[in-house]
């Protein structure tokens, strides 16, 4: 098989299956490094070798694959990684709204993530690095994003678009850690909790409803901040009166985000409930921070249907015309 298809299908594997993000890496710089030597190298082992970016698993990849094997290693995670779960709805879901690219802590440029959404088929794709305060992600500055959002929607075109977009984080008294006109710039708001989770309900709750009730968000992203299962350990759900909370998000018209990351499966499935009861709207969101990544929609639309959202109040299933309607 094709050397370069072969690495890059094990890099997507890993990323699925949310493996150290360096050895994905290890596998997509090796493609980019085959894809641009010559001719005479290519077929030369001991040059092959040597050439910066070949390491000594991904030069065993490439050999098998150009023996005409299936590499032993891609037949390995082939049948180690989950398969895509089937739903009805996953098939129905014409975007997604949060992914991160190697601005913030994604492995991955722009260019790349959305070729990856153009090959699953997205109709459009949000790039949402994150914002200034959260330094251990690299967060943009209010220059770094104004020099992002150009090149972002340089990437759309033949049926597809890219957009530009942010995950804001919440600040503790519910401003947004973005400058409001930049904000107005862009696509795409999701706003998140990523500092002090264990801050009391009542005052959790007062900071959530200012956030959602800003006219620039459009979703509220993983609204309880746990974490259930992997590498990151877990961590409790956030406490806030999830009544209150999901009210303002109908009122305002913020979607609620249903995160597919098998190991936030936030928000809980009681809290989905809460937010049908509400009125709420939802976006089912990858959180993708690597291509392989993007694929795990399928375990947010498996939630969604499990829990009786219908389809027509998850704004992912919309179309880009009437998406970019409501987003503005």
């Amino acid at each position: 098989m094709d050397p370069v298809a072969a690495l890059l299908e094990i890099a997507s594997l890993l990323e699925r299956e949310r493996a150290s993000r360096y050895r994905a890496k290890a596998f997509r710089q090796a493609a980019a490094t085959f894809e641009d030597l010559p001719d005479e190298v290519r077929a030369d082992p001991t040059r092959l070798r040597a050439a910066k970016g070949i390491g000594e698993s991904t030069f065993g990849v490439i050999r098998q694959a150009q023996s005409g094997q299936i590499p032993e290693y891609l037949v390995e995670l082939r049948g180690d990684v989950e398969p895509e779960i089937v739903s009805t709805l996953r098939p129905r879901l014409r975007g997604d709204l949060h992914a991160h690219t190697d601005w913030s802590d994604g492995t991955t440029s722009i260019a790349v993530m959305a070729a990856a959404a153009r090959a699953l088929g997205h109709e459009y794709q949000a790039i949402t690095d994150h914002s200034p305060r959260l330094r251990v992600a690299r967060g943009l500055s209010a220059e770094r994003l104004r020099t992002q959002i150009p090149q972002v929607r340089a990437e759309s075109g033949d049926g597809f678009t890219l957009l530009a977009g942010i995950e804001v984080d919440i600040l503790d008294d519910g401003a947004l850690d973005q400058d409001a006109d930049l904000l107005a710039e862009l696509d795409i708001v999701v706003a998140s909790v990523h500092s002090h989770l264990r801050m009391d309900a009542r005052p959790m709750t007062a900071r959530m409803i200012a956030a959602v009730s800003n006219p620039r968000v459009n979703v509220l992203g993983h609204c309880t901040g746990r974490l259930v299962e992997g590498d990151r350990g877990t961590r409790p759900a956030s406490q806030f009166d999830a009544a209150a909370v999901f009210a303002a998000c109908a009122e305002n018209g913020v979607a609620v985000e249903i995160n597919s990351r098998p190991e936030r499966q936030d928000p809980p499935d009681d809290l989905i409930a809460i937010a049908l009861e509400a009125g709420c709207l939802f976006s089912i969101d990858s959180d993708a921070h690597a291509p392989g990544q993007l694929s795990l929609l399928d375990h947010g639309a498996q939630r969604a249907e499990r829990a009786g959202v219908p389809a027509s109040r998850i704004v992912t299933t919309w179309g880009l015309e009437r998406l970019l309607a409501w987003t503005r």
